[in-house]
C-alpha cells in the first residue's frame, strides 16, 4: 500500500479540479504519482496522472564542457518562473553533486535526477569496472540528499541487449543512461545491476518516499524507429516493473517514446497505459518530425498536444537547441512555454474547468480589447506584453496589425450606431 501524507494531499488537491480523495485512490492505485521525497521540502508540490492537469518538466544541469553552477541556477529560476512542475538535474561533469545539493536547497518544485550520470562521473573511476553494488548505493545516496524522483533505466537487460545487437535501427541507443548501461553490461557480461538489483532500489524508494521513472532506454531517436520490436520489448517488461513497485508500495511513472510520427501517438499512448497498468505516461515531446533542427520545441509542443490529448500526463519540454547544443536560459525558457501550451491545450481538451475558464475570460477580455487582463491570463505574460509594448501603448484600444479597421471594434460600432437608430 502508498501511503501519502494528508497535507501533501491537500496541498495538490488545491492546484487540480479534483478532491484529495480523488488523488489518494489514484495514487493507492498506481495511476496518479506525487514525486515529493520524504527528506525535502516542496513549496510547490505536484500530483501527475489520471484526471489532472497535464505536467511539464524542465532539463537543465552541468555539461562537462560549457557551463557553470550559475549558469544552471539560472536556468532552474527561468523554468520555474515560466511555469515549469518539476526540474530534472542531468548533470555531467565533477561538479555535478554541489550543484544537485544547492538545487535541492533552492528548487520549489519536485526535483529529479539519473543516477547512473554521477556513477560515470566519479573522478578517477572507471564506470565500467564499477560494481554492481555501486548502482544500488548511488541510488541510495541522492536518495538520502532528498532527491524526489529518479530515472532509472531498468528495463534494458541482457535479453534486450542482443536484440539490440543484431537490429537494423537507424539510431541505436540514444538515451544518455541507457547507453551507459549497454555499454557495462556488454563489457561485463552482466545483467542490468538497475534489472537484477531492482528490489533492493524499490526498499529504498520506499524508505525515502521517492518516485520512479522508469526510462525508455530504447525509446526511438527517428521517426522511422518508432513502434519498433526494441521499443515495445523495454515497455513490457516495464509493465512487470510497475506492478511489482506498486506491490513493495512505491510510487512510480513510465517514461515514453522521443520521435513519434503523428499517426503513432495516440497509438503508443494507449500501448502504454495498457501494457503499464494505467500508470502516469512521462514522454519526450514527442517530436513528430527529423526536419526541424533549431525548432524542436515546436515539433516536441505539437507532439506533446497530441500524446496528452490521448492520456499522456507529463510533458518533458524540449527546447530549440535540442540535438544541436546545450541550452541557454531563453531556451529553457522558450521549451517551457511551448510544451506549457500543449499541456494547456490537452487540457482543455480533457475537459479541464480552469483551462477553459482561463480561455474563455481571455476570449472575453480580447473582445472588450483589454490588454492588460488578456496578458495577465496568458501562458507568457512577459512576452505578450513585451510584444504589445514595443508597437504601441497598452492604453490604445486596438493593435497596428488591424487599427481603425480592427475587425472587433468595426463590428462593435456598427451595431451601437444601429442601436441608435432603432435599425439592425
Amino acid at each position: 500500500m502508498i501511503n501519502v501524507n494528508e497535507t501533501l494531499l491537500s496541498e495538490t488537491a488545491k492546484y487540480e479540479d479534483r478532491d484529495s480523495a480523488y488523488i489518494k485512490e489514484g495514487v493507492e492505485a498506481g495511476y496518479i504519482v506525487i514525486p515529493k521525497n520524504k527528506n525535502r521540502e516542496v513549496s510547490k508540490p505536484c500530483a501527475i496522472g489520471r484526471g489532472l492537469t497535464v505536467k511539464v518538466n524542465a532539463n537543465i544541469g552541468l555539461s562537462t564542457e560549457c557551463s557553470t553552477i550559475s549558469d544552471e541556477m539560472k536556468k532552474m529560476e527561468v523554468a520555474v518562473s515560466a511555469g515549469a512542475d518539476a526540474v530534472m538535474d542531468l548533470s555531467t561533469g565533477e561538479k555535478l553533486e554541489e550543484l544537485r545539493l544547492k538545487i535541492l536547497a533552492e528548487c520549489p518544485v519536485p526535483v529529479g535526477t539519473v543516477p547512473v550520470y554521477e556513477l560515470a562521473c566519479i573522478k578517477d573511476k572507471n564506470f565500467l569496472s564499477m560494481k554492481e553494488n555501486d548502482f544500488v548505493e548511488v541510488i541510495r545516496k541522492q536518495a538520502e540528499e532528498g532527491v524526489d524522483f529518479f530515472t532509472i533505466h531498468s528495463g534494458i537487460t541482457m535479453d534486450v541487449m542482443s536484440i539490440v545487437e543484431r537490429d537494423q535501427r537507424i539510431m541505436n541507443i540514444v538515451s544518455r543512461g541507457g547507453a551507459l548501461l549497454g555499454s557495462w553490461m556488454v563489457k561485463n557480461h552482466r545483467e542490468n545491476p538497475f534489472f537484477s538489483r531492482f528490489d533492493d532500489i524499490l526498499e529504498i524508494c520506499k524508505e525515502h518516499d521517492v518516485t520512479l521513472s522508469l526510462g525508455d532506454s530504447l525509446r526511438p531517436g527517428t521517426i522511422f524507429d518508432a513502434t519498433d520490436r526494441l521499443q515495445i520489448e523495454e515497455l513490457l517488461i516495464l509493465g512487470d516493473l510497475q506492478k511489482r513497485a506498486l506491490a513493495k508500495g512505491v510510487q512510480v511513472m513510465i517514461e515514453g517514446p522521443g520521435h513519434v510520427p503523428l499517426d503513432q501517438i495516440e497509438a503508443n499512448v494507449k500501448l502504454q497505459k495498457s501494457v503499464c497498468n494505467g500508470a502516469p505516461f512521462y514522454v519526450l515531446g514527442p517530436l513528430v518530425t527529423d526536419a526541424a533542427p533549431g525548432y524542436d520545441h515546436i515539433t516536441g509542443a505539437i507532439g506533446g498536444a497530441i500524446a496528452a490529448w490521448h492520456g499522456a500526463d507529463f510533458l518533458c519540454y524540449v527546447t530549440p537547441a535540442e540535438h544541436i547544443r546545450l541550452p541557454d536560459a531563453e531556451d529553457v525558457h522558450r521549451g517551457v512555454i511551448a510544451s506549457k501550451i500543449a499541456a494547456h491545450a490537452a487540457d482543455i481538451v480533457k475537459k479541464i474547468p480552469a483551462a477553459l475558464k482561463t480561455d474563455r475570460d481571455i476570449s472575453e477580455a480580447r473582445a472588450k480589447r483589454d490588454w492588460k487582463k488578456q496578458f495577465a491570463l496568458s501562458i507568457d505574460p512577459g512576452t505578450a506584453a513585451r510584444m504589445r509594448k514595443q508597437a504601441e501603448p497598452l492604453e490604445r484600444d486596438v493593435c497596428t496589425m488591424c487599427s481603425e479597421y480592427c475587425s472587433i471594434k468595426v463590428t462593435e460600432e456598427s451595431l451601437k450606431a444601429a442601436s441608435r437608430t432603432g435599425k439592425t
